[in-house]
């Protein structure tokens, strides 16, 4: 989130260095925590003001994620007005709904009017309904129209991501009149590299960078050295097609559009790289099987964000049971299938999830698409059958050597090649498949993936055995 580089409460709030926060491995220092911790258990808001006043956002929000619950709680208390309130957009989802959960709604009403309007939408989102309309009531009516109409838009939209103050002019403008209109008007934000051009009605017109401003003289109109936005983004788009649009174009800032085209907003870079880093975070966890899930989240709230799945994996393993159970009687008669068959499963199960996890990522930033999905499907059969002929090799070797039958190791290496081959082919198709009709492949694809290579090898490595040695 954009924020100040550095925020100081009172005279006495000096700049810390990062070396007395962080230590070498990143982490906020067990001194600096500590020191933190005696100044809240002593009250000692002089201290605190001191010592947190001056923090960037982003560290003061590493260390409300250090501390425990009631520090945390008792910290906002004693900083009062001079808490940082843009340090919630850095912490979990779970965190800032404790810290803001145990204020009044005044505090956060007055704290809000002081943030950049995506940070407050950013805060204000994940209250309830009742909250932020009580909140939203004692703000002033503009800034209350333009939080309402962000948080109108979905979630996850760039509509929600959009900050609604932008500089805008009219195109019979002169560079001159602009930049008077810029130094003369305190309510403009405080940074921004931007100038949009718009009609009467709002309708985005066109954009010139502030260079372009400073390289032109006076006299000259805005609508002669302006430049259309090519790139203007919808505010129902979502988040992750807009991160995709910055990075295609390279992309400092973005004009947000209505349905009717008209300018509502502006989407910048450093919101961006939250974007994108949110929604690796998101694509990590669900090929995982693990939601939204947070640090920061209760016992029972991970539990139950893991169950769904871990129920899905269960019903799959009864299936690869299943499949085991037709080949009970050549398992009793050659007992070294049973140590030898969770090699097979296994190795195909790595396999996939290799192909998946390449797979999955190259939708999501679309480099894999219609056009090349043929050459890659191919690449990756090729990968898993030189793969498959390495380790078939390998394993036949040992589990020729290891139970000393040569025909136990050339099955082995049979099961093998065919398991690393289809675990190849389901690790790049199950994905593409759950893309083409909708459904998200960072959630699901993991669970077929595994359920395809386990039932593969099992009846490949069973069935060959079956076969060769002619059990019945």
């Amino acid at each position: 989130m954009e924020g100040q580089d550095e925020h100081t409460s009172g005279a006495t709030a000096q700049p810390h260095d990062h070396a007395d926060i962080y230590g070498e491995d990143g982490v906020v220092r067990a001194s600096f925590l500590a020191h933190v911790g005696a100044a809240i258990a002593d009250r000692d808001t002089l201290a605190l003001k001191e010592d947190v006043g001056s923090l960037h956002q982003s560290e003061l929000g590493d260390l409300l994620e250090a501390l425990l619950p009631e520090q945390r709680r008792a910290l906002v208390d004693l900083m009062g007005s001079d808490f940082d309130f843009s340090s919630l957009t850095e912490v979990d989802e779970a965190i800032r709904l404790d810290i803001v959960d145990n204020l009044p709604n005044a505090q956060i009403a007055q704290a809000v009017q002081e943030l950049d309007s995506d940070d407050a939408v950013y805060i204000l989102e994940d209250l309830d309904q009742e909250d932020q309309d009580e909140i939203l009531a004692q703000l002033p009516f503009t800034e209350r129209i333009r939080l309402r109409r962000s948080l109108d838009y979905p979630e996850e939209s760039a509509g929600r991501r959009m900050q609604t103050e932008f500089v805008a002019v009219p195109p019979f403008w002169t560079v001159g009149q602009t930049i008077d209109y810029m130094r003369d008007d305190k309510n403009l934000p405080d940074r921004f590299s931007q100038i949009f051009v718009i009609d009467p009605t709002f309708k985005l017109l066109g954009a010139l960078d502030l260079d372009q401003i400073l390289r032109s003289k006076r006299s000259v109109k805005i609508e002669d050295v302006m430049h259309e936005t090519r790139h203007a983004i919808p505010a129902s788009m979502d988040q992750e097609e807009a991160a995709h649009e910055f990075e295609q174009y390279d992309l400092l800032s973005a004009a947000v559009v209505d349905e009717n085209e008209r300018l509502v907003g502006v989407l910048t870079i450093d919101d961006v790289v939250d974007v994108i880093q949110q929604e690796a975070e998101e694509d990590l966890l669900r090929m995982g099987g693990v939601g939204d899930e947070e640090l920061s989240d209760s016992v029972l709230t991970a539990s139950r964000s893991r169950v769904p799945w871990l129920l899905v994996n269960l019903f799959t393993a009864f299936l690869a049971a299943s499949v085991i159970g037709l080949f009970d009687h050549t398992i009793e008669r050659i007992v070294a299938l049973a140590v030898l068959m969770p090699i097979v499963a296994g190795m195909g199960g790595n396999a996939g999830s290799q192909t998946m996890t390449v797979t999955v990522r190259a939708l999501a930033t679309r480099d894999l698409d219609i056009y090349n999905a043929g050459r890659i499907i191919r690449r990756e059969m090729g990968v898993g059958f030189i793969n498959g002929i390495i380790f078939a090799v390998l394993i036949g070797i040992v589990a020729a050597t290891w139970f000393q039958d040569p025909n136990l190791g050339g099955i082995i290496a049979a099961a093998m090649v065919i398991n690393m081959f289809v675990a190849a082919l389901a690790g790049i198709l199950i994905p593409l498949l759950l893309d083409r009709f909708g459904a998200d492949p960072a959630v699901a694809s993991a669970v077929f993936v595994t359920t395809v290579t386990d039932v593969v090898g099992f009846f490949a490595f069973l069935g060959l055995a079956t076969w060769w040695f002619g059990v019945t």
